[in-house]
């Protein structure tokens, strides 16, 4: 277990098992959080060359400039 882990472990010691349930939560909550961004990132990157031949004409070439 490395410095930062065995410090962690400490402190989760001294922690009620309730706080412990809810820090459990709370690493559950950041882990999906993590999960859901990667998601949006993906769909993003992937929907740009669907929308590229819209986005890229020269009708709104005037709006670039703005």
């Amino acid at each position: 277990m490395n410095r930062f882990a065995s410090h962690l472990a400490e402190k989760l010691d001294a922690l009620s098992p309730e706080q412990i349930a809810a820090v459990e939560d709370f690493v559950e909550f950041l882990r999906a959080r993590g999960q859901d961004r990667a998601f949006t990132q993906a769909a993003a990157a992937a929907s740009v060359p669907a929308f590229e031949s819209i986005w890229n004409n020269p009708e709104d070439d005037a709006y670039d400039a703005l």
